[in-house]
């Protein structure tokens, strides 16, 4: 039940998501080939300062059998003793109705029988009306629960008027369920605008809004996205290796030293000069002889380990270990090289292997009612990747009419992505992507083929992703890890 995932998040971001089940083991590994050209290395890219600032995750319950009949029953209730249980309650309700409606909506759009559509189309329409009523009907008079209600009301109140109009978007508008599902669809921004929940200007301006909505999406997820406990791995024996490399420097000044005053007698200026040079040396290369013997002593190790929580109960959900590094290529497995090296081969350039690893233990503990897994996704900033691309374009010359013609594209960098799933006691499994980035954005996301005696990951979702102007792959110039 991996459901595993990898798409475009925004221009030059990818998401990775996954689901895991109560009780189950999963380490993946993904493995980043980024060409040299584009500069991205050990000595350019900090990878415990890219995975704070470039690397960000959310883990949450997740269930895809959530509907609305089943949500019926799960209303929020004033009669909580305080101010952060209400808030947390009504989150929980409203973050479940807005999956519910997703999961259903989802169901009816795949239906292609007109009559079946409808009347699948009219229930849908009077659960969420009704849902809609009896969470109004909980709204609390004290003003300072009412603004957590108004948010989580506002939101519910769009989120649904949107999910309908997607759904008769691409329908026969003349049938009888649509007229009253518009009519609801009308109230709802009626009820919207009598309540002042949002300004004239918001209400106009469909990037205000849609923004607007995406922030108090976040507020209600509070409660349902389980909380995260994050420790850095290692940290005693950083400090023993800069001791140990410190005393190897040690060393081999003070034998210098030692050699030193046997070659001059006294205190002699020449003396003086060389122990300065000595004292010179050891500043210069003690921090190069602590770091390469950190990266040898880290090298393999996780570097994070992460527990999960549920917010409500503080109960441990999941534990995780966490690594990212630079690796060298005879360093990782023989099959993900294997897969690496089935290219073009005018596209085999060196690069160098990013590896992020993710291994997760989820307890076998009861999750909150209604949800039967935990979705994680990991959004992956390529920023830093691109930072040192040529900006300049190169120009394509054509003849036509007895006109040369000079056209302007691009340059391109492929970046190879091999991710290696392994459950608890099962052999590995395998996908590869190919992201095609120039400076700007993400052009492309596309998958590609494995060796025939290579296992594809099991319940893998694919998505191909391009940016909506693109140049003929055989004229762009492009960079292939």
């Amino acid at each position: 039940m991996s459901k595993l995932r990898i798409k475009q998040e925004e221009e030059l971001s990818i998401k990775f998501s996954h689901l895991l089940a109560r009780g189950e083991q999963r380490k993946l590994d993904l493995y980043f080939s980024l060409p040299k050209e584009m500069g991205i290395g050990p000595n350019s890219l900090n990878e415990e300062e890219y995975y704070f600032s470039g690397v960000q995750g959310r883990r949450a319950y997740y269930s895809e059998g959530l509907h609305l009949p089943l949500v019926q029953s799960r209303f929020v209730s004033q009669k909580k003793r305080t101010l952060e249980e209400f808030r947390l309650y009504m989150n929980l309700f409203a973050y479940q109705y807005a999956v519910a409606m997703e999961n259903d909506a989802r169901e009816l759009a795949r239906l292609e029988d007109n009559d079946a559509f409808f009347e699948g189309l009219n229930e849908f329409t009077v659960h969420a009306s009704t849902l809609l009523r009896r969470f109004r009907r909980g709204a609390p008079a004290d003003e300072k629960w009412r603004h957590y209600f108004e948010n989580a009301d506002n939101y519910l109140s769009w989120f649904t008027e949107q999910q309908l109009l997607k759904l008769l978007s691409k329908r026969d508008m003349q049938h009888k369920v649509a007229e009253r599902v518009l009519e609801l669809c009308r109230t709802e921004r009626e009820y919207r605008t009598a309540h002042k929940y949002n300004s004239a200007r918001t209400r106009d301006d469909a990037n205000r809004i849609a923004n607007k909505m995406l922030l108090l999406r976040r507020l209600i997820q509070q409660g349902v996205v389980l909380k995260e406990e994050l420790k850095t791995l290692g940290i005693g024996l950083k400090k023993l290796t800069t001791g140990f490399a410190t005393a190897i420097v040690m060393l081999v000044v003070s034998t210098l030293i030692i050699k030193a005053q046997g070659a001059f007698n006294g205190l002699t200026l020449a003396l003086v000069l060389v122990l300065a040079l000595i004292y010179g040396a050891r500043e210069i290369f003690k921090d190069d002889v602590r770091n390469a013997l950190w990266r040898i002593v880290q090298k393999g190790r996780p570097r994070w380990s992460r527990i999960l929580r549920d917010t409500t109960t503080q109960n441990i959900i999941a534990r995780q270990l966490v690594w990212l590094e630079f690796v060298k290529s005879h360093d990782i497995p023989t099959t993900v090289n294997e897969i690496l090296k089935r290219r073009h081969s005018q596209n085999k350039v060196d690069a160098e292997i990013l590896h992020y690893g993710i291994s997760t233990r989820v307890e076998d503990t009861d999750f909150l009612t209604g949800y039967n897994s935990i979705q994680e996704q990991v959004v992956f900033s390529l920023v830093p990747f691109v930072d040192f691309l040529e900006q300049g374009k190169d120009e394509l010359y054509r003849e036509q009419d007895g006109e040369i013609i000079a056209e302007q594209v691009e340059r391109r960098y492929q970046i190879n992505l091999v991710v290696v799933c392994q459950r608890l006691k099962q052999p590995p499994q395998y996908a590869r992507y190919k992201i095609t980035v120039n400076r700007r954005q993400i052009v492309e996301i596309t998958m590609s083929d494995l060796p025939e005696n290579v296992p594809l990951i099991d319940d893998l979702v694919t998505d191909s992703t391009s940016a909506t102007a693109r140049l003929d792959k055989q004229s762009e110039p492009l960079i292939e890890s």
